[in-house]
């Protein structure tokens, strides 16, 4: 369980880069000091699958990110076409509803099981930390970010996946809805004195482990270091404050 892990255990580094071999070299260079590697939309649309396990040949788990948005339908054969590369832990949108959450889970166990491989965490992204209430009126949702990640987390628990992606700011409300066992995965976490960047609904490390949070998802105060190994490190040593 998430609660277990060592610090370092529950960082994962959000890889900044499309270029394979660079982002290789940041997962090689990263092995011992962070949880896992974070593979997003932008990556895997410029290197595809042979991008992924090159990176994965590195050792390190993969948190593959790819935001699955569609009719149930289409988004269970998107994960049967990524399953055979055993990622660690993936992302759907919870707005895509409750039937193609539970297809979404259903799918991820069955494809595991035929590949011989531990079922992925099946993780909903609920409101993107990029967005405020303002964007989310601009779209026509009227309730507050908090109201909405709490529907979703719910919606999400119900459903049958296995967390929430959630703003550091809304990790004890999605857990109140998810539950004690529900995984919430957290962006915009960044350690103290580090520039925002767009997220806007932010939190240090050690503030959003305390608040709850399994899993921190850092991108650039890692990748952007000069020492990207020893700015995981300090990061972790600063969960435990």
């Amino acid at each position: 369980m998430p609660e277990t892990l060592k610090p370092s255990g529950r960082i994962y580094c959000a890889l900044d880069t499309v270029d394979v071999a660079q982002a290789r070299a940041l997962a090689e260079a990263l092995k011992g000091s962070v949880g896992g590697i974070k593979l997003g939309l932008e990556f895997f649309c410029a290197n595809g699958a042979d991008g992924f396990k090159r990176v994965a040949d590195a050792g390190l788990p993969i948190f593959l990110d790819l935001k699955f948005h569609d009719i149930p339908n289409t988004v269970a054969g998107a994960i049967r076409a990524v399953a055979p590369l055993g990622p660690k832990l993936f992302t759907i949108h919870t707005q895509g509803g409750p039937e193609m959450m539970r297809r979404a889970a259903e799918t991820a166990a069955e494809e595991a099981d035929r590949h011989g491989h531990v079922a992925p965490w099946v993780i909903g992204v609920s409101v993107l930390t990029s967005l405020d209430g303002s964007d989310l009126n601009a779209i026509g949702v009227v309730d507050a970010v908090e109201a909405q990640v709490a529907r979703l987390a719910g919606l999400a628990r119900t459903s049958g996946i296995d967390g929430l992606v959630c703003s550091p700011r809304e990790i004890t409300l999605a857990r109140k809805a998810g539950g004690a066992d529900f995984k919430l995965i957290v962006p915009g976490i960044r350690p103290a004195g580090s520039a925002v960047g767009d997220q806007k609904r932010v939190m240090t490390p050690h503030d959003a482990v305390t608040a709850g949070a399994d899993i921190l998802v850092i991108g650039r105060p890692i990748t952007q270091a000069d020492d990207p190994a020893a700015a995981a490190r300090a990061i972790a040593d600063s969960i435990n404050g």
